[in-house]
């Protein structure tokens, strides 16, 4: 795989001084088809030269692929230079894909209910580490990809401009051609980062984990709480909920943690008048320490919502995978040879 299947096809005739029209070509080859640079067609053989001369060589390997029980899939990746990451492949509707992406080696965030927490941070991803993680999960598969959320492994805000220019490679049309609304890019809350998103006015999916609307919970939980308060993170939010539209919001719920009550009406101050979508998704935590709630607590934390929250979209998101270790907040890949 070459770096510059990490690229959609304007930047490519841009940093390659090639016609969009050569571009556009090279891209449908080496991201459209999954194809050697060499294979692009109707293209002169110069301009392959110069394109080449500027691609460094490099490529995923892929490890190992595990199945879970309800139809997830889970792949690990070597990266050049020896690091692993995770990748999954999630069924929807028996008829098509999406892919859950990883955009760095770990995470430095140091979320207390997470698995990729505890690998701390190796490194961010290049944009074609990740575009290849889609275009093998794709070779890999009988139905069609339509979706892709960068919520695997890191931080994508900490990887900004990666992350962007690979979301863009993923919806060019001459690329893997991903209706760019079916792109999803997560964060914990870097509140820099939500700006510049939102005034650079990028059309993809933005979703937040929220996970407690009082600051001394959330503190607990997600230790990026302390460099970005509640406060600061919930202005980021309106911002772009009243430039870009509505914005969801993703809530690992944790049992006798943050689905009582007073979390609720915590969420129904902290959210008033604000358009989102609310995204409560059970936490997985292997080591145990943390529990989902049952069908009770959850029951009654979905009541409170709706009492506090009136008119605001709540749908509960299922987590697959958890046999596997492929749900969310689990990924949790070996480092070189461990």
């Amino acid at each position: 795989m070459l770096h510059l299947a990490g690229q959609d096809s304007r930047t490519l005739a841009r940093r390659a001084g090639i016609s969009l029209e050569d571009a556009r070509r090279i891209t449908g080859a080496v991201i459209g088809r999954g194809a050697p640079l060499r294979d692009a067609r109707n293209v002169r053989r110069s301009v392959l030269d110069e394109v080449d001369a500027l691609a460094t060589p490099g490529e995923l390997r892929l490890l190992e692929a595990v199945d879970a029980r309800d139809g997830f899939r889970k792949y690990l990746f070597e990266l050049p230079d020896g690091l692993r990451v995770e990748t999954v492949r999630i069924p929807l509707y028996d008829t098509h894909h999406v892919v859950c992406l990883s955009s760095q080696a770990g995470c430095a965030l140091g979320c207390a209910f997470c698995a990729t927490a505890k690998l701390g941070l190796d490194r961010s991803l290049r944009s074609w580490e990740m575009v290849a993680q889609l275009l093998a999960v794709r070779a890999d598969s009988q139905r069609p990809i339509t979706g892709v959320v960068f919520m695997g492994q890191g931080e994508p805000f900490l990887n900004y401009d990666e992350v962007l220019a690979a979301a863009y490679a993923l919806c060019d049309p001459a690329g893997a051609r991903i209706d760019a609304r079916r792109i999803s890019i997560s964060t914990a809350g870097v509140v820099p980062m939500i700006r510049r998103y939102t005034a650079e006015g990028h059309k993809f999916r933005l979703c937040i984990s929220l996970n407690a609307a009082m600051p001394w919970k959330r503190r607990a939980l997600m230790p990026v709480e302390q460099g970005f308060p509640l406060d600061e993170l919930v202005e980021a939010i309106r911002e772009h909920a009243a430039l870009r539209g509505r914005v969801t919001l993703e809530y690992v719920m944790i049992s006798g943690v943050n689905v009582g009550e007073e979390d609720a009406a915590a969420l129904g101050r902290l959210l008033a008048g604000i358009p989102v979508r609310l995204n409560p998704i059970a936490v997985n935590d292997a080591s145990g320490r943390y529990r989902p709630p049952d069908e009770d607590e959850w029951n009654a934390f979905r009541d409170a919502l709706a009492r506090e929250l009136p008119g605001t979209p709540v749908v509960r998101r299922y987590s697959g995978g958890q046999d596997e270790h492929a749900a969310c907040g689990m990924l949790a890949s070996r480092r070189r040879g461990d």
